[in-house]
């Protein structure tokens, strides 16, 4: 144990039935080095940067743990392809929370720290590519103001990882609300006890949502909160072009953060059948499913929690029901609203639909860059392009100022497109650039100027516009998942 670095640690995990976890010593590496450390972050943390620049990379790397920390591997299982299996945490260790002056607690993991009981014949490390992306991408999407982890640091391990080829190793130090997953239910559910999923169900609202802890019926309180929280992350995914890429059950979250970022990337070209995951042959998960998957999801959710809901089954699968019908009205809503502000819609009226659906048609008809094309209305700024030349384009952006009444208030709408159409997104083609340089050649140069570019998405700067441009038309772009 080691108190560099200002923490606070407190392990209420493990206040859970044991079969919920596994007690793990920590897999100590060869030469540990942090060559990504989210400064603002751990300032945010109330920890010692001084102390963690310098003396951070025993933790950061697993080596030593904080004083009070409870390394343990989390038991879970998933829906992966809508397959349900036994999971549980394969290559990462939670080490407990960390607890801020302000009473605030997070969850600190390490991703990449060896095996453990659940590895099912991995050997529970990382490579440092997946560990890049995952601090690139999931820092960008906290800066797009979308619930996530997020990465507080990543250090080489000095061991290679075997993979396709022989890798670098790394391990990421991931910061969340909360580890739960849909997955943690189910695993209680299928084989636990109705008192372990209780005991599951108060810890969730316990430590996420205390503010239904009076409720007359708690796991149907715990349901509701999970399903708002989740149909308003995934409208926020669609409004920046976000795709996850691999859905299951254990990648969902009861926190409502987005979470694991293997196979996701962003769209360019606006195609809603856009799959990026070089194993979702199927696209089970592609763009356009997103919405339907997190709904499904949910549904998995709720049947976890039958036993709970009520004692007779028909009733508990009517109040079930009931619950999960609002979600597609609150996915809708959450989406139409942002969806207004990216066009500078600012009344709400009849028209608003049509007006959008239009224009996202137009969009996939011509195949437009999705990101730029709505930098494009905002500024008033067109390249050439097929859309923007088009005859349909042209009538529907002047019926579009005419429903808006651009040309009576251009500055207070432009000043609303502004803050919700991102300049920068970490496009596929850049990030790749930013990991090959620091994979191959040690060299982070690119990974930290796309860092900070991605740091103020909405600040529109001229230095930003070398993000924008997308990749040559015909260039196709697969992911990994990295294990």
């Amino acid at each position: 144990m080691t108190t560099c670095g200002g923490w606070n640690f407190e392990s209420t995990y493990t206040n859970l039935p044991n079969k919920f976890y596994t007690l793990m010593e920590l897999n100590p590496v060869r030469t540990p080095k942090v060559v990504l450390f989210n400064a603002k972050l751990a300032k945010d943390l109330d920890l010692d940067i001084e102390a963690l620049e310098q003396n951070g990379a025993v933790i950061f790397a697993g080596n030593e743990a904080p004083e009070n920390a409870t390394p343990l591997a989390q038991a879970y299982a998933g829906h992966q392809f809508g397959n349900l299996t036994k999971l549980g945490d394969g290559r990462a260790l939670l080490l407990g929370e960390h607890i801020m002056s302000t009473g605030k607690r997070v969850d600190v993991q390490l991703k990449g720290s060896g095996r453990t009981p659940y590895s099912r014949g991995g050997d529970g490390r990382a490579a440092l590519g997946p560990m890049l992306r995952e601090y690139l991408v999931s820092e960008a999407m906290h800066h797009l103001n979308i619930p996530t982890t997020r990465a507080l640091a990543v250090a080489t391990t000095g061991e290679a990882v075997l993979r396709e080829e022989v890798l670098e190793g790394a391990v990421l130090t991931r910061i969340a609300k909360s580890h739960l997953r849909v997955g943690t239910f189910e695993y209680a559910y299928h084989l636990g006890t109705d008192n372990d999923l209780e005991e599951l169900v108060n810890y969730a609202i316990d430590t996420l949502y205390p503010e239904s802890k009076d409720a007359n019926n708690r796991s149907l309180a715990l349901l509701e909160k999970v399903i708002e929280k989740q149909a308003i992350l995934i409208a926020k995914w669609q409004l920046v072009g976000f795709v996850h890429g691999v859905m299951n059950t254990d990648n969902m979250t009861i926190s409502g953060e987005t979470i694991d970022y293997g196979p996701c990337a962003f769209l360019d070209t606006y195609r809603q059948s856009t799959v990026f995951s070089s194993i979702d042959v199927q696209g089970r998960y592609a763009y356009q499913n997103q919405p339907t998957i997190g709904e499904w999801n949910l549904a998995r959710f709720a049947e976890t929690l039958l036993p709970l809901l009520h004692q007779e089954e028909d009733e508990a699968i009517r109040i079930a029901k009931e619950a999960l019908y609002k979600y597609r009205s609150l996915y809708e809503e959450a989406w139409l609203a942002g969806m207004r502000k990216k066009l500078g819609i600012r009344r709400n009226d009849q028209g608003d639909k049509k007006i959008i659906g239009e224009l996202l048609t137009l969009m996939e008809t011509y195949q437009a860059d999705y990101t730029n094309t709505f930098l494009a209305l905002t500024f008033q700024q067109f390249e050439e392009g097929p859309l923007y030349q088009s005859e349909a384009f042209q009538t529907w952006q002047k019926n579009w100022k005419t429903h808006i009444g651009f040309d009576q208030d251009e500055e207070a709408i432009r000043a609303l497109m502004k803050q919700h159409n991102p300049a920068v997104v970490p496009r596929n083609a850049y990030v790749e650039e930013a990991l090959e340089a620091a994979v191959k050649h040690h060299d982070f140069t690119k990974v930290e100027e796309l860092l900070k570019a991605c740091e103020q998405p909405y600040a529109h700067k001229e230095w930003q516009k070398k993000y924008q441009k997308p990749p040559h038309p015909d260039q196709s772009y697969q992911t990994f998942c990295g294990t």
